[in-house]
């Protein structure tokens, strides 16, 4: 355990940077947006152009944090559920996922403080309210499911996209369009986060922590269905590695097969 510490901590504090800078990133758009002061706010009020703005805002973060350095060699995961996935794909050794995603926690929640100490209670009170993650009208079902669909759709086509040659460079980019529309369509569902410890980050501070289980459990449950059903399709062995931007040469620290196995 401390061996792996000392060899892996600068991809750990990667991933601890990653997510924060997506919270940080998440907070000021909310922030300039949805805050009732907000110039943009007064020359835009129809709501859902808004929610697209921020859609567009959190899905070219996420482009650019998958494909900046540290994406490239940490693997870009930012989010507990997809470490834990690639951890169940024999991709992460034990105590690798285990500070990955300590740290992504961690992060994340570094990232919120920032925010906070830089608008104050303009992001602290509603409507941006540190960002948190709540369902509709305090409902359970229909939020869980969509909270487990949407990371079933993001992690299959991560494992469909980063295993073969020809579409592995577009993975960022396709993920950023996915989040994009996800925040567009869904956010006022369940506040979209298909992340535990990006939804961690904002109820820690705010200590709100309305239905915080169904973002514990729905992600994590949609990505590994996604790589069951992965497995059954293409098989085990055809799961290369665990980062999403392979196209580095940097090192990397996963039971990678990435030189020798990739299929065009």
């Amino acid at each position: 355990m401390i061996d792996r510490f000392k060899n892996h901590y600068p991809e750990y504090l990667m991933e601890a940077a990653e997510l924060g800078i997506f919270m940080i990133s998440a907070g000021v758009f909310v922030a300039l947006i949805e805050y009732d002061g907000s110039v943009i706010k007064q020359l835009i009020p129809i709501e859902q152009i808004r929610l697209t703005l921020i859609g567009i805002a959190m899905g070219l973060t996420a482009v650019f944090l998958i494909n900046s350095k540290m994406g490239k060699r940490s693997g870009a995961h930012m989010n507990p559920a997809l470490t834990l996935t690639f951890y169940r794909l024999g991709k992460i050794k034990f105590w690798d996922a285990m500070y990955y995603m300590i740290f992504q926690f961690i992060g994340g929640t570094v990232g919120v403080y920032i925010v906070y100490l830089i608008f104050g209670q303009v992001f602290a009170n509603p409507p941006v309210n540190y960002v948190i993650t709540v369902p509709e009208n305090n409902s359970i079902t229909i939020p869980f499911i969509a909270e487990a669909l949407m990371s079933f759709l993001l992690m299959a086509m991560v494992l469909f996209t980063t295993n073969k040659i020809s579409l592995a460079k577009y993975t960022g980019a396709i993920a950023g369009v996915m989040l994009a529309i996800f925040i567009s369509v869904e956010a006022p569902i369940s506040g979209m986060s298909i992340n535990p410890a990006r939804s961690f980050a904002s109820a820690f501070p705010s200590n709100i922590w309305t239905a915080f289980w169904i973002y514990l459990t729905a992600p994590p449950i949609g990505m590994l269905l996604a790589a069951q059903l992965y497995v059954l399709i293409k098989g085990k062995e055809n799961v290369i590695c665990a980062k999403l931007n392979h196209d580095n040469k940097v090192r990397c620290i996963f039971n990678c097969g990435y030189n020798n196995s990739i299929k065009a």
